[in-house]
């Protein structure tokens, strides 16, 4: 479910809180379900529970989970506000991207051929 890359400067609970954002963004993670619980996540990474705890508010502190006392934690219902950041960041990044290809002389239509493949039409 996680994987946490020791060789990476990024701090392993940044990496633990951006997989989670992620895989509540593309719905690996429904509203309403629990995380595993800071024990077991804990037991199962080999990482100290401080910081599976620091992940886990930094994610309650996002707005995308909810702790519930002697519950866990819990996927929040309202995800859609998440989803939409998420298109704006990856449509922004597009828009860059494509203004790059302009710049190198990449034609209109050889970018929306580019459109056109991914999205198989």
């Amino acid at each position: 479910m996680f994987y946490i890359n020791s060789r990476d400067k990024t701090p392993i609970y940044e990496q633990l809180f951006r997989q989670l954002q992620e895989q509540i963004t593309l719905g690996a993670l429904e509203p309403g379900t629990a995380l595993p619980s800071v024990r077991s996540l804990s037991s199962e990474l080999g990482i100290n529970p401080n910081t599976i705890q620091r992940a886990y508010r930094m994610m309650e502190e996002a707005g995308l989970t909810v702790s519930i006392p002697g519950k866990g934690n819990f996927v929040t219902d309202d995800t859609a506000g998440l989803k939409q950041e998420q298109r704006t960041r990856q449509f922004e990044t597009v828009r860059r991207e494509l203004t790059s290809l302009r710049q190198l002389g990449v034609s209109k239509s050889a970018a929306v051929q580019l459109v056109e493949d991914v999205y198989g039409g």
